[in-house]
């Protein structure tokens, strides 16, 4: 093995990871926390008032955190594949 061959080796074996990373950088930053794009949809004019004793809750409800939930695990499991198809 002559001096060329080895350089071109370890010039591929280093272009190969830093290509991997920014592949790696550019997905996770495109699917971090998107904002809604459309404003959100108009609320009826007249919403029913929350029984006074439970006052009002501004958090997000079990479905929408379970929605939540799914998504983080799907954009994981689309990450595990993306790393396991380029091995």
């Amino acid at each position: 093995m002559n001096a060329n061959q080895i350089i071109n080796m370890i010039m591929r074996l280093v272009m190969r990871k830093a290509i991997n990373k920014g592949i790696d950088a550019g997905i996770n930053r495109a699917t971090r926390g998107r904002k809604q794009s459309a404003p959100p949809p108009p609320q009826p004019a007249a919403a029913p008032a929350p029984p006074a004793d439970e006052g009002t809750n501004d958090g997000p409800t079990q479905a929408e955190i379970r929605e939540r939930r799914r998504a983080r695990r799907a954009v994981r499991q689309a990450r595990q594949a993306d790393r396991a198809a380029r091995k």
